[in-house]
């Protein structure tokens, strides 16, 4: 009883509540009260993962939480994209390009900052993180970036059987990079003092019983559920901000966006603060890949279903800052080490990526 009692389970459930209520569409104060529980409901999300990497090990806590949250991510760009037709082409490409830009330049670069401002340097295995760049790459390439040069269809489209394609690649890297993580290679991706354990053979400790684990992954799940759906009420007042202050609505995206990825983002900047680095580039780029490698192919799978077009491709100046924040993550993380200046030039360019949209 005292466990259901928790302001863990009290706030995302208040939060539900005042989302089914009708009350906060045009009202400020019940849209203040909403922004409230959205944040609390966030904080209440990295709770749990918490609680789940506790009970189940690095690295299957941070898969649990970067899969729970790009599978609701998933679920509302689909049902979008089915209910707004032609309107909503470009929807899938603009959110995984924006969650991708805020994931690498700016939980990885505030990872690196905040790290390196209380730890000065920080080690983390270079083994797992180039694993995870290469696919990291690949997939960027072949769903964000080829599309805008192929000369089946024009337009940054690809044809049914290239979409096909890319959609089973990004499944069969994806898929790879989950053994590696899981079982091939797990070592590599676990913090140094139980990859050290693993090497000789010990156990982990395993931590909180069946019950607790079940319990905060129902309630990880209603805590995500419910920022996303709150992303998306409170969304038409962002843009009404956005517009009063004469800024382009593309920044509405960047926005949601970075509010679905507020509950990753924290958990990876928590435990960088803890100077457990490893488990925050586990999360943030297992967060990438999960956004890329599942979004890619469940909307493909949509518009093959439903004889839908859907835009992939980005434009070169687009291209050009995606190039440059990938660049800058592979040279920032290619010595097992990080430094504070690393975090800067990240952010710099999360600033830039955010710049250029209001000053294209």
């Amino acid at each position: 009883m005292k466990q259901l009692l928790h302001w863990t389970i009290l706030m995302p459930s208040f939060a539900w509540a005042l989302y089914f209520s009708g009350l906060i569409p045009n009202n400020n104060f019940f849209q203040t009260i909403a922004s409230i529980l959205l944040i609390l409901s966030v904080i209440s999300g990295v709770h749990h993962s918490e609680v789940i990497a506790l009970r189940v090990g690095e690295p299957y806590g941070t898969i649990i939480l970067a899969i729970a949250i790009t599978v609701i991510e998933v679920s509302i760009i689909i049902s979008l994209m089915i209910s707004g037709g032609d309107d909503t082409v470009s929807l899938a490409r603009d959110t995984v390009y924006s969650a991708t830009m805020l994931i690498l330049n700016g939980i990885v670069g505030f990872c690196l900052f905040i790290g390196g401002l209380k730890h000065y340097e920080q080690t983390f295995s270079q083994n797992s993180v180039t694993i995870a760049l290469v696919s990291l790459v690949s997939i960027i390439v072949l769903t964000l970036v080829v599309p805008t040069f192929t000369n089946s269809i024009h337009g940054s489209y690809y044809s049914k059987p290239q979409l096909i394609f890319a959609s089973f690649a990004c499944i069969i890297i994806y898929s790879f990079f989950l053994f590696a993580q899981t079982k091939r290679h797990r070592e590599y991706f676990l913090p140094k003092e139980l990859s050290e354990n693993s090497q000789q053979g010990e156990e982990e400790e395993i931590i909180g019983t069946n019950f607790l684990l079940v319990y905060s992954i129902i309630f990880l799940f209603v805590s995500l559920g419910i920022v996303v759906l709150l992303a998306k009420t409170l969304s038409p007042k962002i843009e009404q901000i956005i517009i009063n202050y004469n800024l382009p609505l593309a920044l509405v995206g960047v926005a949601i966006a970075a509010i679905i990825l507020l509950p990753e983002g924290l958990a990876a900047i928590i435990a960088a603060r803890k100077n457990k680095l490893q488990t925050s580039l586990n999360l943030s780029l297992g967060s990438a890949l999960a956004s890329i490698g599942l979004t890619i192919p469940s909307v493909a799978a949509v518009c093959v279903i439903y004889d839908m077009k859907i835009i992939l491709g980005l434009d070169i100046k687009s291209i050009i800052l995606l190039g440059l924040s990938v660049f800058t993550v592979m040279l920032s993380l290619s010595r097992g080490r990080t430094n504070i200046v690393y975090g800067v030039v990240l952010i710099v360019n999360l600033f830039a990526f955010i710049f250029f949209i209001i000053y294209p």
